[in-house]
């Protein structure tokens, strides 16, 4: 089983599932009973609350005379179920029954409970636009293996993907791009394909509420003040001069969102929108990448001296400020990139670590909540191997090890520090990633490693978890997941017309430690 269960008692003998037989729930429980009708065929399966378990914990019992499984709360019930199915046989996954055999459960007694409460992962839509029944897909598969975020990345300078009330060229102009770059920008290889859509508020109403029966909260994602040139190839008054349109290569914009009271107006009314529509806490606004190139302007330092700042490396700090300040009057909270923490974050503020450990230290240390991120370890879009089949070989080497190895919690921390630490996130940045089937092999099976990284204890076993994976990997087939095969890339899964740029992890890291530099100064 994937993540290992905390702790598993085999017994002799089995149950044999039948359609005959009731799946029987306390109040409460109506949501997990009716999604597991939908998928198994049969019963004789108890679902009970048990308040003495952790929230999230459960407790699966089976015997030859039924199924019983009891759950701290609805959530950790679901995870009893899921892993009931991974008790199963792999063709039990599929959506349609295959032969008569009957399904049987071996006897066991299991234990579990989750060791981090925030078990994510980020899909961005932005850079390649997801329609809405591959998000829904995207869910299923993270909530089988018990994740229970979904960060949602909205926007970016390639493809704004929300539908905003008032603003129309959003979506009819920010939503498109002419051309998509193939492969590493250092190439600057191109298609002649337009690329685009966008949700609607029904659209994403929908995302919301299959992932709440799934127990995954969505965390939206506005990326703001940079990262905006498709906001401002809509709205040009948004900008500081750029009459472009909506970027089509990879790597940081330039053009940043001005700091007027009508780009600040703009981003607050898009924060009330996203505010109606996704339920949960924590809204993302990013923070990250923000050149302050074009802040060097009149209209700019107009807006410095009036908030008595010292520079325009000032300004991002008070514009994250007052964006923090209208989150908190709908009751929410901010959620960013480390950058954040230059200048000083928002209290309250949640930190999504991305720049190696460090960040995820000085948060802490600040009293932030973090979310461990690191791109050095958990970012899915990173290459997998040394070999030459591997499509569009993007970072630094990740394999399946490297992200098993991942901790959440920095070394150096003290225990009330490291309780700052929610959990981890690994990211799936889709660049490169231009279907479905494409954000299947980069994810898969690295996102199983990660799972349990951030549900399971700290010390781990890499060879038992390899030993677990192949069974697995046929639940995965059945799943109908285009995982990367252990054995290396298919030579099908190339892709020579989108060349990469592997990085060395040396020069990586010494380049996130000066990247950094901002962040350790007094």
């Amino acid at each position: 089983m994937i993540p290992r269960p905390s702790a598993v008692t085999h017994r002799a003998g089995a149950f044999e599932l039948h359609p005959s037989l009731p799946v029987v729930a306390e109040p409460g429980l109506e949501g997990v009973a009716s999604w597991l009708r939908g998928l198994l065929p049969a019963g004789g399966i108890s679902l009970r609350h048990a308040p003495d378990l952790p929230a999230e914990g459960y407790l699966l019992d089976v015997t030859e005379r039924g199924i019983d499984i009891r759950g701290g709360s609805a959530a950790g019930v679901f995870y009893g179920v899921q892993t009931l199915r991974q008790l199963l046989p792999a063709s039990a996954l599929r959506r349609a029954r295959i032969g008569d055999s009957p399904l049987l459960v071996p006897a066991v007694r299991i234990e579990d409970a989750p060791r981090f409460g925030w078990r994510g992962v980020l899909l961005d839509v932005a850079r390649h636009f997801m329609p809405v029944a591959g998000v829904l897909r995207f869910i299923d598969l993270a909530a089988f293996h018990k994740l229970n975020v979904l960060h949602l990345h909205l926007t970016d300078d390639q493809g704004w993907r929300i539908e905003v009330p008032g603003r129309p060229r959003l979506t009819t102009v920010g939503a498109w791009r002419p051309a998509t770059m193939l492969g590493s920008r250092i190439h600057d290889r191109y298609d002649t394909r337009p690329h685009g859509g966008f949700y609607t508020a029904d659209d994403l109403l929908e995302i919301v509420a299959y992932a709440a029966e799934r127990h995954v909260t969505v965390v939206p994602e506005i990326d703001m003040p940079g990262h905006m040139q498709a906001a401002i190839a809509a709205y040009p008054e948004l900008g500081n001069g750029f009459a472009g349109g909506v970027r089509t290569s990879w790597g940081i914009s330039p053009h940043v969102l001005n700091v007027s009271d009508t780009a600040l107006d703009f981003c607050r009314a898009v924060l009330d929108h996203v505010c109606e529509i996704f339920p949960g806490e924590l809204i993302g606004i990013g923070g990250d990448e923000c050149p302050a190139g074009e802040w060097d302007s009149p209209a700019a330092r107009e807006r410095i001296a009036a908030e008595g700042l010292a520079g325009p490396h000032e300004l991002q700090a008070w514009f994250t400020a007052r964006m923090a300040e209208h989150l908190k009057n709908h009751g929410r909270r901010v959620l960013g990139w480390d950058e954040i923490l230059a200048g000083g974050a928002p209290a309250g503020a949640t930190i999504a670590a991305w720049r190696g450990a460090e960040p995820a230290v000085l948060a802490a240390r600040a009293g932030h909540d973090v979310v461990s991120c690191p791109d050095t370890s958990v970012y899915l879009d990173y290459r997998q191997s040394t070999g030459p089949g591997e499509p569009t070989p993007v970072g630094t080497l990740l394999t399946l090890a490297d992200v098993y190895a991942f901790d959440p919690v920095p070394a150096g921390l003290s225990d009330a520090e490291a309780a700052r630490i929610l959990g981890g996130q690994a990211n799936v940045w889709t660049e490169h990633l231009e279907s479905a089937r494409r954000v299947d092999y980069q994810t898969y099976p690295r996102l199983c490693a990660f799972a349990e990284t951030v549900w399971g204890p700290p010390r781990r076993d890499f060879a038992g978890f390899t030993t677990r994976l192949g069974p697995h990997l046929e639940r995965l087939d059945a799943l109908g997941v285009n995982y990367r095969p252990p054995s290396g890339p298919r030579p099908w899964d190339a892709r020579p017309d989108a060349p990469g740029h592997p990085r060395d992890l040396a020069d990586r890291l010494a380049e996130l430690h000066e990247m950094t530099a901002d962040l350790r100064r007094p």
